[in-house]
């Protein structure tokens, strides 16, 4: 039987992040997968494949309806090859798992492929898929287990017409009505690669406004994109049916005044959340507590009620994204070794890849009005920046919501272009407790989208934005 300082079980973002920061820290560590590939639910039917699409189906879209505008000509009967789209994606995938397999090589990292169990609170069962069992020892175990969609349980998922974002990643023919159940970050990203792509997109949100945890101001303006593109946007209603009948689904909900209301498709994606992922675990057999949300249970070190045993991502609580698990696999590693890190779930992004681009870090205006903080707002449209102008991109803001009387930065909310990647600028800024004032004061390149980062500071300042 082999030895080891460290076993995880899930390889995806937390766990072979986890498995490379033990390994460079100097534990012997093994990583246990029940797939074929690394990577788990990001790289493989997650953030990766989606992003590919998006890009994709963007190319498309600015191809048919913006390359006239700079000046280029394009034939009019330009066509989607759905075939082609999907292997490119598949080709990214393929690439980027690929790249786990090297790093978990050059890290000297053993990885198992079979399903990973517990046998006991130092030992996990990896059942092979040829039904054999091999059993490894470990010091510490980190269950990375991840999660998988979820589901309203009267719904039948026949992954064929009713479907979840896996199958939404792999389809053989664009619909013609995909209706989606839910307004959140997945449910919109792939709505938007298909209505680019030429579907009817109908989407059914049971809240008030898609999505619901951002800051309203977000919401309204993602919406505001959604309608002109001609997206039917149904909030407040209750879908109380999924039926398939042929090559078409019914949709039955009621909406908020309690009417019936009746949506057909020829595909309905169920996009209604994820649910923490520890089938097959086993955790009992370990002593491992599982909550009643299917959470796993650990203290402020992400540790179980067994000491040895650690959890991240999304299995245990929080956003479940995968920069925060990664960050989570990081920390209890380096918390393995003996070392004090840290995370401040507070300053966790969160990103919606639809262009425009959603993001935002820190406080909404709802959760400092429900906290009784005193705070002033500071906002600027992107529609003001000659970058944006330039290139075409001038939907969305900046929003910066500061303390009122210390200046301190306390949440930044943006919706524009390449707000995945100016959100970082947010971060940094209060890691180190700025205050909106030090963001206006610092210079920012002209002419580009981070100069509203800037301007919604001065916002912020004495109402000193230089451009509106």
């Amino acid at each position: 039987m082999k030895s080891y300082d460290v076993a995880i079980i899930g390889s995806g973002p937390g766990g072979y992040v986890a498995a490379i920061r033990c390994s460079q820290l100097g534990m012997k560590t093994a990583l246990v997968e029940k797939y074929s590939t690394l990577g788990g639910t990001c790289l493989n039917v997650g953030c990766i494949p989606s992003k590919a699409l998006l890009s994709s189906s963007h190319h498309y879209e600015e191809a048919t309806k913006h390359f006239a505008d700079h000046g280029i000509e394009v034939p009019s009967d330009i066509k989607v090859n759905l075939e082609k789209m999907i292997a490119r994606k598949q080709s990214v995938v393929d690439q980027t798992t690929s790249g786990i397999d090297f790093l978990m090589k050059k890290n000297e990292i053993d990885v198992y492929e079979g399903l990973g169990s517990f046998k006991d609170a130092t030992h996990v069962n990896i059942k092979k898929n040829d039904d054999s069992t091999e059993t490894i020892e470990a010091k510490n175990i980190i269950i990375a287990t991840g999660s998988k969609p979820s589901n309203l349980p009267f719904i039948k998922l026949d992954k064929e017409r009713i479907i979840t974002s896996t199958e939404a990643l792999k389809l053989k023919e664009i619909p013609k009505q995909l209706v989606i159940i839910g307004g959140g970050v997945i449910g919109l990203e792939l709505g938007q690669v298909y209505y680019r792509l030429g579907a009817e997109v109908t989407v059914i949100e049971y809240m008030d406004r898609i999505l619901p945890t951002m800051d309203a101001g977000l919401s309204k303006e993602l919406n505001k994109v959604f309608k002109k593109a001609k997206c039917n946007m149904l909030m407040s209603h209750k879908v109380t049916s999924v039926e398939r009948k042929g090559k078409q689904v019914i949709i039955k909900a009621e909406n908020k005044k309690g009417e019936n209301v009746e949506i057909k498709g020829d595909y309905c994606l169920v996009s209604v959340g994820r649910r923490p992922y520890t089938d097959g675990l086993n955790a009992e057999a370990a002593g491992v507590k599982i909550n009643d949300k299917g959470q796993v249970e650990v203290n402020d070190h992400l540790q179980t009620n067994i000491k040895n045993i650690y959890a991240i991502g999304d299995v245990v609580r929080g956003a479940m994204l995968a920069h925060k698990a990664e960050e989570e696999g990081v920390f209890v590693a380096e918390t393995i070794a003996g070392q004090k890190p840290h995370i401040d779930y507070n300053l966790i992004p969160g990103v919606v890849y639809t262009w425009p681009e959603v993001a935002a870090v820190g406080k909404t205006e709802e959760e400092l009005k429900d906290a009784n903080v005193d705070y002033k707002v500071g906002q600027f449209p992107f529609r003001a920046l000659g970058r944006a102008r330039a290139s075409g991109d001038i939907d969305g803001f900046v929003k910066i919501l500061a303390d009122k009387k210390t200046d301190e930065v306390l949440g930044v909310h943006m919706i524009g272009a390449r707000c995945a990647d100016l959100i970082a600028e947010a971060v940094t800024a209060m890691e180190f407790r700025a205050s909106a004032e030090d963001i206006s004061r610092y210079s920012h390149a002209h002419p580009t989208f981070a100069e509203a980062v800037k301007e919604a500071a001065l916002a912020a300042t004495e109402n000193r934005a230089l451009h509106v």
